[in-house]
């Protein structure tokens, strides 16, 4: 039977729900963020839609561009940071950007203009850089969480007490919170980096480049 999320308020059992949205974010009783990226990306093409004519009128293309990044991948990203992506969530992410661009150039699918070609991104100057912006976000606010001593921090480097349930499946263990920066690190070196910002900073400019794709 699917388990679902409760909400007890002053120690009362209110109510069960399998979905719940707070400060609009989507929490989910699987813990996924697979819904809260799909309702951000529905939200991101609303807005999109609704100044398309801005967006593909006769501006500067790189005036153009900023207005994108700043009006609708501010919607699209909001609250990424507390994201744990799974590989279909990052193809989400990735083609609403394609989305963006090849509206934004008028790119039909008539055209036969596919997502593998480097055409879209040339045309558009750009590079395929959603996760990078997404993993610099995170860094950059899990860095003021391991510099401090508080609620957050204790929650991260917490352990529940008790026995895990079996339930058969099988494959690799989930991705946690911090996976997408302890590929390289371990989680004591990590938080002894974050103490300086300065060297913080400079680890993870360097580390998480923009995502390029080779095409042959």
């Amino acid at each position: 039977m699917k388990s679902e999320l409760r909400v007890f308020i002053k120690i009362n059992f209110r109510a069960t729900y399998s979905t719940f949205k707070y400060l609009s974010s989507i929490l989910t009783n699987d813990g996924r963020c697979t819904c809260e990226v799909k309702c951000r990306i529905a939200m991101a093409k609303a807005a999109f839609n609704k100044k398309r004519a801005l967006f593909t009128s006769t501006l500067d293309l790189e005036l153009r561009k900023k207005l994108v990044k700043c009006y609708i991948c501010s919607i699209a990203l909001y609250g990424a940071e507390t994201w744990t992506l799974r590989a279909v969530d990052q193809k989400h992410l990735e083609s609403f950007k394609m989305w963006c661009w090849r509206r934004m150039e008028k790119i039909s699918w008539t055209d036969h203009v596919r997502n593998e070609d480097v055409h879209v991104l040339i045309r558009v100057k750009e590079q395929r850089n959603v996760l990078h912006e997404i993993r610099k976000r995170k860094a950059n606010w899990i860095g003021h969480i391991l510099r401090r001593d508080c609620l957050l921090q204790r929650v991260i480097e917490g352990k529940i007490k008790g026995w895990i349930e079996v339930t058969g499946s099988r494959g690799r263990r989930r991705r946690k919170l911090l996976d997408d920066l302890k590929e390289r690190r371990g989680y004591s070196y990590l938080k002894e980096e974050a103490l300086d910002r300065t060297m913080w900073r400079a680890c993870f400019g360097r580390g998480f480049g923009p995502v390029v794709r080779q095409t042959t």
